[in-house]
């Protein structure tokens, strides 16, 4: 157990960790969507990539919460949707074009700008643990290992929903309407 963390700190941090989580797992859907073979390996590698950069990402606001707080909070949300969103479209544009490629949702890079899109949120979580009296590490950790765990089984739901239907390059289409939906759903929430 770690020291200083009650039953009430416990429930809450895994509360924040499962909402944190809920970005990263639709995206992890739509990665599934796009997988054609390789599912474990593109499930480990979307699991631990989500995982590293949701608990980075919380510590990292966590630090800065001390410094940069109204900054960050200012211009995150518009960050997160620029990326989502700008992804998505080139996933729908790529669909319509008769010899356009798949985007590869299960790259290195692209897992790295949706780890970062989808961990703006933890960002300002980390902000607001730097304003309590929250044990950073024990928070880190279960956010980070709640990503990796819903990322995981995103891409495994969303290879068995592509299985199920075939609609072949439509599920690029899917995939790239999620992202810009999680896109201006970030945005909403931080603007109204």
């Amino acid at each position: 157990m770690f020291k200083g963390t009650d039953t009430m700190e416990w429930i809450t941090t895994i509360g924040i960790a499962i909402g944190l989580a809920m970005d990263a797992f639709a995206v992890s859907i739509s990665c599934g969507l796009c997988i054609k073979r390789n599912i474990l390996r593109n499930a480990l590698n979307a699991g631990i990539t989500f995982g590293i950069f949701q608990a980075g990402m919380t510590y990292l606001g966590w630090l800065a919460g001390f410094f940069f707080k109204d900054y960050i909070q200012a211009y995150n949300h518009w960050v997160a949707f620029g990326l989502l969103t700008f992804i998505g479209i080139r996933m729908i544009i790529e669909a319509f074009k008769e010899d356009g490629k798949p985007i590869v949702l299960t790259g290195i890079v692209m897992l790295m700008t949706l780890a970062v899109a989808t961990s703006i949120d933890a960002l300002a979580a980390g902000l607001s643990f730097s304003t309590l009296n929250t044990d950073i590490v024990f928070a880190t950790i279960v956010i980070g290992v709640t990503a990796l765990i819903f990322s995981f089984g995103g891409v495994f739901l969303g290879k068995a929903v592509g299985n199920t239907v075939n609609l072949g390059k439509r599920f690029d289409i899917v995939g790239g309407l999620i992202l810009i939906i999680m896109g201006v759903k970030i945005l909403l929430e931080h603007t109204i």
